[in-house]
């Protein structure tokens, strides 16, 4: 199954937005966590969530910049 550019920046796109969605349901429960081990790993499991939604803008990112550059060579 072949997947377009534009179809992969869509689909960065929405990973994203579930990832930061996440980590910001971790970020605001975490004011309702009074154990302090259980508080520290929701802390690094809403850090995690922040980083897998960087890496998807990231990629994101990339199929936008290769999209522009992209020239269509006529095959």
């Amino acid at each position: 199954m072949k997947i377009s550019a534009q179809m992969s920046i869509a689909i960065a796109a929405v990973f994203a937005l579930i990832c930061f969605g996440v980590a910001f349901t971790g970020f605001t429960s975490l004011g309702d966590i009074e154990d302090p081990v259980k508080r520290a790993d929701g802390l690094g499991f809403a850090w995690f969530w922040t980083f897998l939604g960087a890496v998807a803008v990231v990629f994101g990112a990339v199929g936008v910049w290769i999209v522009k550059t992209h020239k269509d060579e006529g095959t």
